[in-house]
């Protein structure tokens, strides 16, 4: 099974602005001043209240036609940035969007206040067979919040579904010394032989990292 890429690292304004064109750029100021304007009005969304979609959500499903689709994590990422987005507008975006709109949530869930209580769209997006989103939901914030248990078995579900390993955040640093994490990588490796399976090429790297003496990681990997 081919490895699926990593997760490059967001376009900054700058950056994107270096690449849009006039009327990309034009639609994304508007963009980001309506999530500013919604920043300072959370309160005024109540809970079990019929609520109608801001103008910012709107634009952040019409990233990609707007500001193309090579650009389109980029600029969402920045409206969520810029909106503050809470725990309730991010599960409405998950929840209602496409995958792409899904992932694109999973990446940015870092650079928000959030503590572990989105923690549930993780889990989600690791419960589903769609790289892209176990990539993405594999990033820093799970390296961060995601508790023991559930952090080995999103290893195996990348290791399982042909996610480059290198995706996990955190990797070599969660993965040192980690005996049951080497327990259930053997289980893993030998349960594939048995079935006349190959075994995973990242799989034999990150029980590496599992060795108590493994040189301990001079960046996040």
């Amino acid at each position: 099974m081919p490895m699926s890429p990593t997760n490059p690292p967001p376009l900054t304004r700058k950056e994107l602005d270096a690449q849009l064109g006039g009327a990309a750029r034009a639609w994304l100021d508007e963009a980001l001043a309506e999530a500013e304007h919604a920043a300072y009005h959370q309160d005024t969304e109540q809970p079990g209240s019929p609520y109608a979609a801001p103008p910012w959500e709107l634009r952040y499903a019409a990233a990609g036609r707007h500001c193309g689709l090579e650009h389109a994590d980029s600029v969402r990422a920045l409206l969520l940035v810029e909106a503050g987005a809470a725990l309730p507008a991010l599960t409405r975006l998950y929840e209602q969007g496409t995958a792409a709109e899904r992932r694109a949530v999973l990446l940015t869930l870092h650079r928000l206040d959030l503590g572990p209580t989105a923690l549930p769209l993780v889990e989600d997006a690791l419960r589903t067979n769609d790289t892209r989103l176990i990539a993405a939901a594999v990033g820093p914030y799970a390296a961060t919040h995601l508790e023991a248990h559930s952090w080995r078995h999103a290893v195996l579900k990348c290791l399982f579904t042909g996610v480059d390993v290198e995706a996990v955040d955190g990797l070599a640093r969660r993965a040192r010394g980690d005996a049951e994490l080497a327990r259930m990588l053997g289980d893993f490796a030998a349960e594939r032989l048995a079935a006349g399976r190959d075994v995973p090429a990242g799989l034999t790297h990150v029980l590496a990292l599992t060795t108590p003496g493994a040189a301990a990681p001079t960046e996040e990997s």
